[in-house]
This record gives C-alpha cells, structure tokens and sequence, in this order.
C-alpha cells in the first residue's frame, strides 16, 4: 500500500462537505452511513446548481449554443470516467442510472445474446441483492442454473470451491469488488483470470470500490464494471457501466427509443453505435455533470491517499470495539474495506442504531441488502458503521464512547 501523502489534512476535507456542519438531536453529525450513499462536496452542488442556472441545455439533439455546451461538457465526463477507471476507450463508459441498472442491463442484454437452456451464471454468498436478483432473472428467462460461490467464517470467498464451480457451462460470473455488508475486499484479478480459463465472463459491482480504491479495468481484465455516482461523492440517479468493446458491440439494446438509434423506419431500425446504442432517451445531463465533479474532487486528492486513510480508520474503530465485552465484528476478511459490522449479545441491531441517531450518530442497521450472508452467520442483521474520506479518529472515539454507553443501557 503507498504510504499516504502528508500535505493532505484529512480532517480538513470535512468543510467541503455543507451536511457534515449539521447537527441532529442537539448534537454534531457523526455520519458513519457512506457504504449506503457518501455525502456530496461542495463542488458538486455547485456544478449541478450551475448547469440549471447558467447552462441547461440538453445533448446531441440540437445545434443552438446552449445544447452544444452542454453535449460538450456531457462528452468530457465520459473522458474522465474512463481515466478514473483505465479503461481503453470512452465508448466503453455507458451511462446508466447506478449500479443496480449497469447490472440489469448486462443481465438482459447479455443473457440475450449468449445464455442458452443448461448454461450456468455464478454469483458469490456475499453478494448484494442487486448482483443476486437480476440473475436469477436472466436463469429464469433463459432455462439456465445459477450456481453460488460460498463464503467461510471470515466472510472471505471459498476459491477452491469456485475453481470447482467453473465449467464449459459457465457463461458469466458476478461478483462484488467490495462486500458492502462485511467489508470484504474480493481477490477479483484471481477470480476473473480463474472465470476467463474457463471461458467465462466477469461482471464486478464496483458499488463499494469506487469511492475509496484504485481501479483499473484493464489491469484487472474485467469484461464489465459498474458502479454508482450517489456512493462516489456525486448525485443520485447517475451509474456507469464499464464493458469491453468487442462484447458490448455484440449485446443488444437494453431500451428503445431517442439517440440509440442511425434510422428508424416501420420496417427495420438500425441502432447506433457504442455508446449511444445502450443509452436511450434524454440522458441524466445535471447528474453527469455532478459525477464529473466528483471524479475532480477524488482525483486532486488521490485514491491511493484515500484508501491509505480509510485503512487508518478502520483499524482505529476495529481496535477500539473488538474488545468490547458481547460484541462481535460480522466480517473479518484479512483484506476488508472501511466496513465495520457487528452485533451485540442480547441486544436488537435497531434498538442500537436508534439510540447512536439521538446522540447525532448516523449507521445502518439490519440486513444491508444481503439477505443470504445474515442467512450465512445465522443472525437477522448487524449494525454497520462505514467510513470514507471525511471521516475522522475523533468521530470514532466519540462513536465508541456513546456505543459503549447505549450497550450498558440496553442491557
């Protein structure tokens, strides 16, 4: 891991952030909910907030100033999501509304073009429901069998028993980069050089990733990647789906209608080239323009940077509670993200969360959209505190103090 960069003050990023001066309850926010969606910089309201105020035009379809600018503007977003991520080609970044519709959308339209009756997709135990459900869609539709990579008592992926799981019959496997529920960080360059000797392709829920690791698609010869603007310090209603050429020109459109087309007539339409063909109708233009200024924002601090500091963090607040008498930490991966989940002996994770919300303290509780790993640990749900770049040791110790205090008054 590269050693942190000392001329950026952590602790200072907070002020970019205009919700992190609230107070809830009489009390400073403490937002410890980044895995679910990350606050937003002030530079990324200010972008969108200009675009309505200054610039709002909308894309490709017209050749007044206004709608040039804004096409412009729209293009240099691709540019940049595609550096943020290595891939080879800005036709490769499509535009989608998050993850959850850049993973439908490879479900559909490459199940379409090559799942058949007996073939088998693979997806892992410690998946989102958003990596699980669409799949189980496309075996549904196709006559296909999903098969499921199982997870040990560390939440970390069984290997041999995926090696095991590869077949001719294996058309694509799904996975997390990041388990949003545990923290685990996947050895996905494995899995995918594992999926690719057998002749299957990978689709990664880089949800989790993006925001806090160094990605490089190439490097990591993922077939597809998706993530989601909201959880990457951008706007909701803003994803990107990551495909490698040659695959996304022989997949199908995923919709119909405006810019995914050449020519339409009654008797046949032609559809447009990559990536239009995949993104129909009026685009999310002002959430582009938001995700484009938090991909700036990131850059000019560095990933590296990040995740050195978001590793800091974690080790900190798992040092600080693991020692906490009838608490258990829910995920114990030798490589973990910024992802702390627990659950106390005789306590209700939503009795917990309630109580840290009145002291101001903002965590998730219950199953985190991963119904099959509480399943796995044979427990309702936990109670998940994530950190991101704004984030700070002081808040964890205030955390842990108030944790502390609300375990002895429920018990």
């Amino acid at each position: 891991m590269k050693t942190k960069n000392t001329t950026i003050d952590f602790s200072k990023l907070r002020d970019d952030f205009p919700m992190l001066r609230k107070q809830m309850h009489g009390k400073p926010l403490i937002y410890f909910d980044s895995a679910a969606t990350a606050q937003k910089p002030q530079t990324v309201i200010d972008t969108i907030c200009h675009f309505y105020e200054e610039h709002y035009g909308t894309v490709h379809r017209a050749v007044y100033e206004l709608a040039l600018h804004s096409t412009e503007e729209y293009q240099q977003v691709r540019n940049k999501v595609r550096d943020f991520i290595h891939a080879k080609k800005s036709e490769e970044i499509i535009y989608t509304r998050g993850t959850t519709e850049s993973i439908n959308l490879v479900a559909y339209s490459f199940g379409k073009a090559f799942v058949k009756p007996g073939d088998e997709v693979i997806v892992s135990q410690i998946a989102h429901h958003s990596n699980i459900v669409p799949w189980q869609i496309l075996c549904e539709d196709r006559g296909a069998s999903l098969r499921v990579i199982p997870c040990n008592d560390r939440g970390e992926l069984d290997l041999e028993a995926y090696r095991k799981l590869l077949s001719n019959k294996t058309k694509i496997v799904a996975m997390s980069h990041v388990c949003n529920s545990l923290g685990t960080i996947n050895p996905i360059k494995t899995m995918i050089r594992m999926a690719h000797d057998a002749g299957a392709k990978v689709l990664i829920d880089g949800a989790q990733a993006s925001p806090h690791l160094p990605i490089d698609v190439q490097d990591l010869d993922a077939d597809f990647y998706a993530f989601s603007g909201h959880k990457t310090f951008g706007p909701t209603g803003i994803g990107i789906l990551y495909g490698k050429e040659e695959l996304l020109n022989q997949m199908p459109p995923y919709q119909g209608g405006g810019d995914m087309i050449k020519n339409v007539t009654f008797e046949k339409t032609t559809y447009n080239d990559l990536p239009l063909k995949f993104e129909a109708g009026t685009p999310m233009i002002a959430e582009v323009l938001g995700l484009g200024a938090a991909i700036d924002y990131l850059n000019a601090i560095g990933m590296e940077n990040i995740q050195t500091w978001e590793q800091e963090l974690l080790h900190h607040a798992t040092q600080q509670i693991e020692t906490t008498e009838g608490l258990k930490i829910i995920g114990t991966a030798k490589e973990k993200g910024a992802i702390l989940s627990f659950i106390v002996e005789g306590i209700h994770h939503l009795d917990i969360g309630t109580l840290l919300d009145l002291q101001g303290i903002a965590v998730r509780t219950g199953h985190h959209c991963t119904q099959p790993v509480m399943d796995r640990f044979h427990i309702p749900g936990t109670t998940r505190a994530s950190f991101a770049l704004y984030n700070t040791k002081a808040e964890i110790d205030r955390f842990v103090e108030v944790l502390h205090k609300v375990i002895k008054q429920l018990r």
